[in-house]
């Protein structure tokens, strides 16, 4: 179907992203504040698992500390359009609190920082791009039969294959963009490719209201710039970002709309 060949181009982009990391590279800072790139890597494959496990299972899994906002969450998606699972969080399923999709009334303050994994599940002798590279590949060959129509469970409410496969190929194409900013050597989301998760974005990610934890608020950019960053731009992140610190000028953050903290953290996973 299409969407998993859109799923196939954003994990394309991804792995061409993970090239120049190694291990010396993995405490490098990442445009997901708080999060190094190690810890982005294994949220990335924890991503790339809980796709796999929906195409497979026919379910999505939801970590229970942070079941009662991705309920809300993708309650309100599946009811705000005709198609169900048209506005499913982009973020189905995440390794650590702070993470989860977001809902109203969430206060950055009641959020914990995101970490490592605990011991046991994954270790800091593992390499984490080595394994992205595996599960991106089971990943592939577990949604090439996957039909539109399919109906997939994600925090118990049933979405159509096709929205998840959306949803998916938006969160890993814009952490591959994190992955590439992180390393030092940037690599734009392709063209095509990023106007086609900007449309999608703008049917899935919650209004500005309701994007935290998940997302900051979108950033202005100029009228010229192109769809990579008007894509990284509408989700939050500053398109000028780079490790050695984020460049102001680039980008503009509105102010927050009346009754938000103004201590929000300026990006998030």
């Amino acid at each position: 179907m299409a969407e998993t060949e859109l799923l196939e181009r954003a994990l394309g982009y991804t792995l061409c992203a993970l090239r120049p990391v190694t291990f010396q590279t993995l405490n490098r800072p990442t445009p997901c504040r708080g999060w190094d790139l190690e810890t982005l890597l294994w949220h990335t494959d924890d991503s790339l698992c809980a796709l796999r496990e929906g195409i497979e299972d026919g379910y999505v899994g939801v970590p229970p500390r942070a079941e009662a906002v991705a309920q809300a969450d993708v309650e309100a998606a599946a009811g705000a359009d005709g198609e169900a699972g048209t506005q499913v969080s982009a973020e189905p399923r995440a390794p650590g609190a702070g993470t989860a999709p977001a809902t109203a009334g969430v206060r950055a303050d009641s959020v914990p920082r995101p970490s490592l994994p605990p011991d046991g599940e994954r270790h800091r002798g593992d390499d984490p791009a080595a394994t992205v590279r595996a599960t991106a590949s089971r990943l592939l060959g577990a949604w090439v039969t996957a039909r539109p129509d399919q109906v997939l469970s994600v925090a118990d409410l049933p979405l159509t294959a096709a929205a998840v496969a959306r949803a998916g190929a938006l969160e890993i194409a814009v952490h591959g963009w994190d992955i590439a900013r992180a390393t030092g050597l940037p690599r734009p989301v392709p063209a095509a490719l990023a106007n086609e998760l900007l449309r999608t974005a703008r049917q899935l990610v919650p209004s500005p209201a309701l994007r935290f934890p998940l997302f900051g608020p979108p950033l202005t950019v100029p009228a010229e710039a192109d769809p990579s960053d008007r894509l990284v731009a509408f989700l939050g992140r500053d398109p000028a970002w780079d490790a050695g610190g984020l460049r102001r000028g680039s980008a503009r953050r509105p102010a927050p709309p009346p009754g938000e903290a103004s201590g929000r953290p300026p990006l998030t996973p």
